[in-house]
């Protein structure tokens, strides 16, 4: 069906008069707005259902929320078989997100579910965090993370408290998918949907400084912290948080600490850009901070930025704060004696292939996933009584201490940053010194990724043209460097193109394709899947001995990168 006939369907009774009077008009208009509104039903992807709030298939709106939740409902009331089905929802700062919160709630009591909500917005690692301290089925975020203020999302957790991955998630679809507009029952039953107080709230902060800040130690006082939470979530409980650990030289970049669905004072909510941080960064300089954090809109994400040798900030990369992180706990895990082969740490396919590296070093295992956190979510539930998670994070600034949370979790993960530098400042270093180091017991790594954005129905098409024609005739090298292996998430397989023998990948089909060189270059290719835009990984590497030589080494890596984005450009 075409997109002006699909958009029709959106003038009968069934829709409400405000939005069909939206659809008229644009009807009317021959706007060309319908092809991308209507050419397609919204779809979950690595993060869940996200993308421009508004009327259309291909819009977040009461209808496209209704009838995910009614699937998922129907869902839950087939799988679960116990007298109460319970649902934990939470929100962040974004427009609609109380509205479409409401909504959601009102629907899953109408299908005769009990609903725990909170009374503002909260971070997404504490719905996380809820599921399972409520003894939920199931949990709800809107959400749409770091994206642009025009958007939202939905996220859904399962009971273990991570995403929803296979067998249930395309079960659910599949139940969306089924659902006509009059099928979704609206009329909530408010005696099912339960506020809650502050003792779920309190546990977690709790769990966080447990699981974070270590053991507190007198450095704690001297050390020097900014934070920003960019307008979103982790204003709600980071503060808190971190006056728990014990650290109380915090400095809040007060402008941004105000909720905003605009984003006002950024660019872009995303604190993988350094955009993000100047302002945190310009407080730093003010007050002599040591450590600069700032977050993501609903607080799965952190960006660190810390002192460099000549005490000028940069601003770490994902793959780096994790590597400090990882390493840290390694070491610690280590030093206890609780090493015993049956530990592991999670991560991606398209993360540094440091964290191998890493996990070789300290005997440990490092378990790879897809894309996404609900993978390393899915390898701790399935390792469950069999093999202790000690940490797993991505390059994607996201990052994950212990399992008391099963998702991207940026409030213990910034009191772990700060307990690291704390501890180094204390012995006379840093936490940029013991990144050097951690390079020294692996090898020198250098990341980057850019993103293509190709917005609409063609640009789909021409995303999904440019990954085929690599697939099917893989370039011959990158960076000089002669290509040697394909791997092929989609067609399940991996290439040895020195030799032309393949192996089966197992891990679910995803349309990544990860090429290595000689040199051991990586480069990745994968459509995003939640934005119009196709995204490409880089990682270089090198022998490293000599902690003087850091800068010097790690430019000339940079300098590599910075030809492979123009190879793929």
């Amino acid at each position: 069906m075409k997109a002006n006939e699909r958009a029709k369907l959106w003038l009968s009774e069934s829709f409400d008069a405000a939005t069909r009077e939206e659809v008229q008009k644009l009807i009317d208009a021959e706007s060309p707005e319908i092809e991308d509104r209507f050419y397609k039903n919204m779809e979950f992807g690595t993060g869940g259902m996200r993308g421009i709030v508004g009327v259309g298939t291909n819009r977040l709106n009461r209808y496209t929320l209704g009838a995910a939740t009614q699937g998922l409902a129907n869902y839950l009331k087939a799988q679960v078989h116990e007298p109460e089905i319970k649902v934990a929802i939470a929100h962040d700062v974004r427009h609609n997100s109380r509205e479409f919160m409401q909504i959601v709630a009102e629907i899953l009591s109408a299908n005769g579910i009990h609903v725990y909500i909170f009374d503002g917005f909260r971070p997404t690692p504490l719905l996380s965090f809820a599921v399972r301290e409520l003894n939920c089925h199931a949990g709800i975020v809107l959400t749409a993370s770091h994206n642009p203020p025009e958007y939202n999302g939905y996220k859904v957790y399962w009971n273990d408290g991570a995403q929803i991955v296979p067998p249930h998630d395309v079960a659910i679809i599949e139940e969306v998918n089924n659902i006509e507009i009059a099928d979704i029952q609206f009329d909530g039953n408010e005696s099912l949907i339960h506020l809650l107080d502050h003792e779920v709230e309190d546990a977690y902060i709790n769990a966080c400084v447990k699981y974070g800040a270590r053991k507190s130690m007198p450095g704690y006082v001297q050390l020097k912290i900014v934070f920003t939470p960019l307008h979103g979530t982790a204003v709600a409980v980071m503060p808190e948080a971190l006056r728990r650990a014990g650290f109380e030289n915090v400095y809040m970049v007060e402008d941004q600490a105000v909720p905003d669905p605009n984003f006002s004072t950024v660019r872009s909510p995303n604190p993988e850009e350094p955009d993000a941080l100047k302002m945190a960064i310009e407080l730093a300089e003010q007050v002599q901070a040591d450590i600069v954090i700032g977050t993501d809109p609903d607080a799965d994400r952190l960006g660190i930025a810390v002192r460099d040798r000549d005490g000028k900030f940069v601003l770490l990369n994902g793959n780096q704060t994790n590597t400090v992180l990882t390493r840290y706990l390694l070491e610690e895990w280590e030093n206890e004696g609780r090493i015993d082969g049956n530990q592991f740490i999670g991560s991606t396919i398209v993360t540094s292939d440091i964290f191998l590296d890493l996990a070789e070093r300290y005997g440990v295992e490092c378990k790879l996933g897809l894309t996404g956190f609900k993978w390393i979510g899915k390898m701790i539930r399935e390792a469950e009584g069999n093999q202790k998670f000690i940490c797993g994070g991505e390059e994607s600034f996201g990052f994950m201490v212990d399992d008391f949370v099963r998702d991207k979790d940026s409030i213990t993960s910034t009191l772990l940053a700060c307990h690291i530098a704390a501890k180094t400042k204390s012995q006379g270093t840093s936490l940029y010194n013991y990144l050097i180091e951690s390079y020294i017991e692996t090898q020198l790594y250098a990341e980057d990724l850019i993103s293509i954005v190709k917005p609409g129905m063609s640009g789909a098409a021409e995303i999904k043209e440019m990954m085929e024609n690599w697939r099917q005739t893989p370039p011959e090298s990158f960076g000089g460097s002669k290509v040697v292996k394909l791997f092929d998430y989609k067609e399940q397989s991996c290439r040895d193109l020195t030799t032309s023998h393949s192996s089966t990948l197992d891990l679910p089909k995803s349309d990544v394709l990860i090429f290595y060189t000689e040199d051991g270059t990586k480069v990745a290719a994968r459509p995003s899947g939640t934005e119009p835009k196709i995204k490409f990984y880089f990682s270089v590497k090198k022998p490293f001995t000599n902690e003087q030589d850091f800068e010097k080494e790690y430019a000339l890596l940079r300098q590599k990168i910075d030809k492979l984005k123009e190879e793929v450009s």
